[in-house]
């Protein structure tokens, strides 16, 4: 009983540290390194890629020993220590049988001061600090499930193959929908090495937003005089005190409107360091859908009627009209797309697109009623909206109208029935007292 009980904590114990193990190792990345070629008289020519290994490790001592072992005789292997494990999320290893694969790429960094205006505090000297002599790299991933992007600057001795995580940008939100005036937070975070000597020197964020070749800065941000930029677009925020303790630099909009649909790009500053992630956000409203005339009209067999159904309050601008026919039977079928008019902007930049279709009873077999419902297939989703009518007239009544036609058939006969009784028996009261006056 001893020994099974010293095997079982032993097992434990095992397993345990396995996963314990599992748990803190990071993945291998397999990365392309890019980087342009030098043609002839300095021209700059194609760039070129070159498959790579990043070594990923949390703890800068583990790198002699993986050294060692992955030796592989490429000269694109590199031991990159990220005390901060942005790098070890599993989702940025490529997985076995998946046909989506994290994109991973490595560029040569030349750090240089800021040309922006408005961080030039971050570099007041002229003299490049001797810290900057080294290999600089610049790194960005996405993992394959497009849901984290992340982008860092990597520092080695000259020649050396051990890199440090210097600045990494990160962001949880690649895209981001959202309805028409609701608040909108997009996602936007950094870590900086505490050991670099930059880390004291200040930071600053910047947003900005790119759509169709339009751009503008929504939010410019020196954390080192604490200060914001004059040219702050109206209703867009930061969490100073998280962006302070916490590198918490998300974006957020008091109340999202169409013309905020586009991309948005979160810039990190240090000084000579910059790196940047970009995030998508459309704005995605369902359409208010309203069908005229509603009721419709008793229609006569032979008789056309035109209905309109309009469409307004929707955004981005793809929407499908339909029309379709649901009778008294309870059975739908399709009436096509009428005639669809052009779309139509509104001063909140929502647009608007109605529809028309003709109802004739002579070509459509329309029965003896029903609705006909308006169908608007969106972004944001399936909108209806429907108006009842009925046909009259009809040559041969349905079993329907001949029981209630039958139903007032009986109902005119028993009335008659009563009246004649009435009637005669009045006239029979009448003769009798005329007989009783004779006598």
């Amino acid at each position: 009983m001893t020994e099974f009980s010293t095997i079982y904590k032993l097992s434990l114990v095992a397993l345990i540290c396995f996963v314990q193990a599992c748990s803190c190792s990071c993945p291998v990345l397999e990365c392309w390194f890019v980087q342009e070629k030098t043609g002839r008289g300095g021209l700059t020519a194609a760039t070129s890629q070159e498959k790579s290994l990043l070594y990923i490790s949390t703890d800068k001592h583990r790198h002699d020993a993986e050294s060692q072992s992955a030796q592989s005789g490429s000269d694109r292997v590199y031991f990159v220590n990220d005390p901060a494990g942005t790098l070890c999320l599993p989702s940025l290893k490529c997985p076995r049988g998946s046909a989506k694969k994290p994109q991973c790429e490595i560029n040569p960094f030349l750090p240089h001061p800021s040309d922006l205006k408005w961080v030039a505090p971050l570099t007041e000297s002229t003299m490049s600090p001797i810290y900057l002599q080294a290999d600089w790299f610049t790194t960005s991933h996405q993992d394959a499930k497009q849901m984290h992007t992340i982008s860092s600057i990597t520092r080695a001795p000259t020649g050396s193959k051990e890199h440090d995580v210097i600045l990494s940008v990160t962001s949880e939100t690649l895209s981001v929908q959202s309805r028409l005036g609701e608040p909108v937070l997009l996602d936007c975070s950094f870590w900086v090495d505490p050991s670099s000597p930059l880390s004291g020197s200040g930071f600053a964020v910047e947003w900005r937003y790119q759509f169709r070749g339009d751009g503008r800065l929504v939010l410019a941000y020196d954390g080192k005089t604490d200060r914001l930029a004059d040219t702050q677009e109206e209703g867009a925020m930061l969490d100073f005190e998280g962006v302070h303790q916490k590198g918490n630099a998300s974006l957020i909009l008091q109340e999202a409107k169409v013309r905020h649909s586009g991309m948005y790009i979160c810039t990190v500053y240090l000084p000579y360091l910059v790196a940047q992630v970009a995030v998508e956000l459309e704005i995605v409203e369902p359409p208010s859908l309203a069908v005229y005339p509603s009721p419709l009209p008793l229609i006569v067999p032979g008789q056309s009627l035109t209905v309109q159904c309009e469409a307004s309050g929707f955004a981005p601008l793809s929407l499908e009209l339909s029309w379709e026919f649901k009778g008294a039977d309870g059975k739908t079928r399709s009436l096509g797309s009428g005639s669809i008019t052009g779309h139509r902007q509104a001063w909140d930049g929502t647009y608007g697109q109605s529809t028309r279709l003709e109802l004739d009873t002579a070509q459509l077999d329309l029965g003896r009623g029903g609705e006909i419902i308006c169908v608007a297939v969106h972004l944001g989703g399936t909108r209806r909206a429907s108006s009842t009518f009925n046909v009259i007239g009809f040559s041969t009544p349905s079993i329907e109208d001949s029981m209630a036609m039958v139903g007032v058939a009986l109902v005119l006969y028993g009335l008659i029935k009563f009246v004649s009784w009435t009637f005669i028996g009045s006239g029979s009261e009448d003769a009798d007292k005329q007989g009783k006056k004779d006598n």
